[in-house]
């Protein structure tokens, strides 16, 4: 293939902003927000599902204090219209034993009752103080998050401000150059990573490798705008004065 040198020389630019291009698209995968973002997410989660986990608990506890509360004043109720009943003197003596035996059960039950309830709300106390910890556990993760999501979009702003200027750069350095150039240089892209490099000091620029006597002589008889490539990764090799023949 035959192509001006100047066109062989624009397509060092070219590889230039491909090159860059393409250092935006790997900073975009693996930019360290990104990981951060992901192991704060999954604490965010942990969080969440401890907070459920503590209110879960709590509304039980609130639970079990309503329905003691209401037993306890179901036996209060009973026991007043017990005490009516013996106050009002309208009572045989068997039942008056029996109201008295009564009462007595129904101090025991409610004791009983009274104490269950203690014991509730003493807990209750507890998990309410574990439900302010694991909410504030939650919002301090949230706010690390938060950040975090903050700064990585900052890098994304900053990469697609670099990726939109050089694509208008690419875009017209590809309208510059011969279309059968481009369309060698693209199918040594796709394949190799580099579609060009520089020879400079008889090393290519893209394999980093020094090319022996044999193609170092092809290379200087070949005509200056004939289209050559590196022997060892195959790109296209951009001749100057710096290329060392």
């Amino acid at each position: 293939m035959k192509a001006q040198p100047a066109a062989q020389r624009r397509l060092l630019d070219l590889a230039k902003v491909d090159a860059e291009l393409h250092r935006v698209a790997h900073r975009r995968r693996t930019m360290p927000e990104l990981a951060e973002i992901a192991e704060l997410e999954r604490a965010v989660r942990a969080r969440q599902d401890a907070v459920i986990a503590v209110e879960t608990t709590h509304s039980d506890l609130d639970r079990d204090a309503r329905r003691l509360e209401t037993e306890i004043e179901q036996v209060r109720a009973r026991e007043d219209r017990d005490r009516r009943l013996l106050d009002g003197g309208a009572v045989g003596a068997k039942q008056v034993v029996d109201l008295q035996h009564e009462l007595e059960t129904l101090a025991r039950r409610r004791g009983v009752l009274e104490d269950e309830l203690l014991e509730v709300m003493e807990r209750r106390e507890a998990v309410e103080q574990d439900v302010a910890h694991r909410r504030e556990e939650l919002a301090a993760v949230e706010e690390k998050l938060g950040d975090a999501r903050g700064r990585r979009d900052e890098a994304l702003a900053d990469l697609d401000v670099i990726d939109a200027r050089r694509a208008v750069e690419r875009k017209g350095l590809v309208a510059a150059l011969p279309d059968e150039l481009v369309s060698l240089y693209e199918r040594i892209r796709t394949h190799k990573g580099t579609g060009a490099a520089l020879l400079r000091s008889r090393r290519c620029g893209a394999c980093q490798l020094e090319l022996d006597r044999t193609v170092l002589g092809e290379l200087r008889t070949a005509a200056s705008d004939e289209v050559v490539r590196c022997s060892e990764c195959g790109v296209i090799l951009v001749r100057t004065g710096e290329s060392g023949l």
